[in-house]
């Protein structure tokens, strides 16, 4: 079993805190104490980078700054301004976890690691990180960085995805915890892990912990953690329609569960074997919202890779023709002029299609 030495434990939190406070990031989340913005950050920099998650951040404050303003907002609004930040999911919960927040807490976030995780989109990770970094509590985080940190200074070659491994590294990750200074101590190994510990070249040269680290001391850093062969991600052609009625446009929105759940999109769907993309088309459009159409040229390809699979979206400009739009295997249909359409929020693969239709 792995174990840190009373050395380490004595010798790691002293020296990254060290570090931590001299050369720590500036960031925005990093300048309150308020445990919603606190809450809301986290969530954003889930699988997000933080550059991408700043802007974002601080546009979401400023239009939802309680966690009550959030909990009143229509999801529609919710989504519009997380668009373009990706795993859609987490809005979606976020929305959720206010209005539970609100009805359950007298609007005020729970405090304690247990409570924390009964909200929807928080687990074990988040939850250790709001009750540290928030409340002050003596909890543990685990995400990417710090499994690579521990892996690296415990010498782990395990695979780190395999249940009892991470069992280990959440014991190890609670071991070196400062009592009273788990906050501090939690964002100093995600800083070291983001800015210095890094997946390839690590810069062992100026880490502070790297008198403690096995990996180290074995010229083994660069293969650990231990990689898996990913496998490739499936590929899909999908087809949309910019399907004209007038000097209207049709848009649909997807039900709310599962990927992209809520967003607006332009009709179509996934091309099947043997059809053309105007055959697919037009097949996806009647089903989907029980429109005919003529489809015409092609205007735009994109190319986007979700966390599970690729696809490239093929958009046509498409002649309304007859039959009455409804939401058949969508939530709702709309009419809407080119202008119009930047009010909803989209995926991101969809914003070219929209400059196009903006024009």
């Amino acid at each position: 079993m792995v174990r840190p030495t009373k050395k380490q434990l004595l010798e790691i939190p002293r020296a990254l805190l060290k570090w931590f406070h001299r050369r720590r990031r500036d960031m925005p989340w990093r300048s309150t104490r308020d445990p919603y913005a606190i809450w809301i950050s986290e969530i954003m920099l889930q699988q997000t980078r933080v550059s991408a998650v700043t802007p974002y951040y601080l546009r979401f404050l400023k239009r939802f700054p309680s966690v009550e303003s959030l909990a009143r907002a229509k999801l529609g609004t919710v989504l519009k301004f997380w668009e373009g930040l990706g795993y859609y999911t987490r809005a979606r919960n976020l929305h959720k976890a206010a209005k539970m927040i609100v009805r359950e807490y007298d609007a005020r976030l729970p405090e304690t690691a247990a409570e924390l995780r009964t909200l929807p989109g928080v687990g074990r990770y988040t939850a250790g990180a709001v009750a540290s970094i928030a409340f002050g509590l003596d909890e543990p985080v685990l995400d990417g960085n710090v499994t690579r940190v521990l892996c690296r200074v415990f010498r782990i070659s395990e695979n780190p995805k395999d249940d009892a491994v991470r069992e280990t590294l959440w014991r190890l990750a609670r071991a070196l915890l400062p009592p009273g200074d788990a906050g501090d101590f939690n964002q100093s190994m995600m800083e070291l892990g983001a800015t210095l510990c890094l997946p390839r070249n690590p810069r062992c040269e100026e880490c502070p912990i790297q008198p403690s680290c096995r990996a180290h001391r074995y010229n083994e850093q660069a293969n650990l953690p231990v990689k898996i062969d990913k496998t490739p991600l499936p590929h899909f052609t999908i087809v949309a329609g910019v399907i004209r009625k007038d000097r209207n446009i049709l848009i649909d929105r997807r039900k709310p569960e599962g990927l992209l759940g809520g967003l607006w999109e332009f009709p179509g769907g996934k091309v099947e074997s043997g059809e053309t993309l105007p055959e697919a088309l037009r097949r996806e459009v009647r089903e989907e919202v029980g429109v005919e159409i003529e489809v015409g040229e092609e205007i735009a390809v994109v190319h986007h890779a979700y966390s599970h699979f690729r696809i490239t979206l093929h958009a046509m400009e498409c002649e309304y023709l007859r039959g009455t739009a409804r939401a058949i295997q969508c939530d709702d249909v709309k009419w809407v002029s080119p202008k119009q359409l930047s009010q909803y929020a989209f995926p991101k693969a969809n914003h070219k299609i929209i400059q196009y239709c903006q024009k």
